[in-house]
């Protein structure tokens, strides 16, 4: 590496990847370092156009608070753009965060992943990046990823001017819903490497607004497995409580008092304690899926065996919940129309990536159910390209096996057997039920799988009421 070629600071950052990571993380990054010219680039024109777009209802993610700070900072020093290869030339610092899917054929089809967009931005780099350059993993990426990288950035060869790379790891450690403050405050911001005064060029970034204890540096190793096995412990902690929900119905127990519980010991804590239909997002089945293949590689087939269970019981809990709901519709629910609260995977984000709502959805057409789907920030073109398999009913002809999508929550709930809610928007805390009750044909269901809707006050209005990990007021 030639010393003099390192830059004193970093002026200018172009980040590959405009979705769900790289778009809010560059709007903060260009917040907090005005100084600092920030180049999101991708090669879907739409999707840059929409980060472009005057309404700033059509970005492509939606984030509680980045509408505003897009506003604050689009065009001063942040920029959305397509000349992918133009913005890496000038760049002294390149994030990848590019979509990192699982493999769906070939060696390691359905557990490791598809790197073909890292590999796609690493030739990227090394065909248009100038002298020294910082290359940051940003996607989740498996294990020694970075080796993959280094391998084609050093094959690189220029007749003229010498490139040096230095690669470093820096995964997100973002929920959807609440990104913007946990990059704004984050618990702890991870730079993995042996390049130190690279190390030392990004930590000066992220210190314009976090704490330096909060800044940890590690191996690449060490930072790339991290961010697999936070997602697997996040994901280990969800299964374990929903498992319990199961037990708790079956016993008499109240889930949401097992947990109030035991969260109170300060070895276990709160979070990640609240029963519901199952993780979703982009991340947690694709990292233990990916930890599983890693363990499998390396001979580890007991500890494997171990994470593969975490997504066996998250599966198996979803059809759990669609059993019960068939059941309570007297065994049979073929034409009978069922009113769906919310499809993205959680509140507080339009990303329906692998949402509890699509396999639910999916079984329940399956069954000869008639959907009428309701959400805030969902579109109804995205649920199509969930459902594929299953028509979407223009003109509500209420056919069997089909759905279709309602901008309002009462019109859906017409003639409704039965009301399933998925995710826990805050507005469907505030339904007018005794309203509702009238709409709907009798006997009629409430599923409340997120345990946020008021029980006693339903039930006064004589729906009948499913919630989640309540064994003590069953039906």
């Amino acid at each position: 590496m030639i010393e003099n070629n390192i830059p004193k600071s970093v002026k200018n950052i172009c980040c590959i990847g405009a979705g769900y990571v790289g778009g809010p993380t560059m709007a903060v990054i260009a917040d907090r370092c005005p100084s600092v010219k920030v180049t999101v680039v991708d090669i879907n024109k739409e999707r840059i156009d929409n980060w472009n777009s005057n309404d700033l209802s059509r970005l492509p993610v939606f984030e509680p608070g980045l509408d505003k700070i897009i506003e604050r900072v689009r065009n001063k020093n942040l920029f959305f753009s397509t000349c992918v290869g133009q913005k890496i030339s000038e760049a002294d610092l390149i994030f990848i965060s590019v979509n990192t899917p699982t493999k769906t054929k070939g060696i390691g089809a359905g557990q490791a992943s598809d790197l073909r967009w890292v590999e796609s931005c690493a030739r990227n780099v090394a065909e248009f990046a100038k002298g020294f350059t910082i290359v940051v993993e940003k996607s989740t990426l498996p294990v020694r990823t970075a080796s993959v990288i280094k391998s084609i950035l050093s094959s690189t060869t220029s007749n003229s001017e010498k490139k040096n790379f230095a690669i470093l790891s820096n995964p997100e450690f973002l929920a959807e819903g609440t990104a913007v403050n946990d990059l704004e405050k984050p618990d702890r911001v991870l730079i993995g490497g042996e390049d130190h005064q690279a190390i030392n060029l990004l930590e000066e970034i992220y210190l314009n607004w976090v704490p330096s204890n909060k800044i940890i540096k590690t191996n690449l190793w060490s930072s790339e497995l991290s961010k697999l096995v936070a997602n697997a412990f996040l994901a280990q902690r969800i299964s374990s409580v929903n498992s319990i929900s199961a037990l708790s119905e079956a016993t008499g127990a109240d889930v949401r008092e097992v947990s109030r519980a035991i969260g109170l010991d300060t070895r276990i804590g709160e979070k990640f304690l609240n029963a519901g239909p199952g993780f979703g997002g982009s991340c947690f089945k694709k990292d233990i899926l990916n930890l599983v293949y890693l363990c499998n590689y390396f001979g580890l087939h007991e500890v494997a065996e171990y994470w593969n269970q975490v997504i066996f019981l998250n599966n198996w809990h979803q059809e759990r919940i669609y059993k019960l709901i068939v059941k309570k519709l007297f065994g049979t629910i073929i034409g009978k129309k069922i009113t769906i609260l919310g499809f993205a995977f959680k509140a507080n984000t339009n990303d329906t990536r692998e949402s509890p709502a699509i396999s639910l959805c999916n079984n329940l057409l399956e069954e000869g159910a008639i959907l009428s789907i309701h959400d805030p920030k969902v579109s109804k073109e995205q649920i199509k390209k969930d459902l594929p398999k299953f028509s979407y009913d223009m003109e509500k002809l209420n056919t069997s096996g089909t759905w279709h999508f309602s901008g309002n929550i009462m019109d859906s709930v017409k003639g409704a057997d039965a009301v399933l809610l998925i995710t826990e928007w805050d507005e469907y805390k505030d339904i007018d039920w005794k309203a509702i009750s009238c709409y709907m044909r009798k006997p009629a269901w409430v599923f409340d799988t997120r345990s946020i809707l008021p029980r006693e006050l339903i039930r006064k209005t004589g729906l009948n009421l499913w919630t989640i990990g309540d064994g003590y007021y069953q039906n």
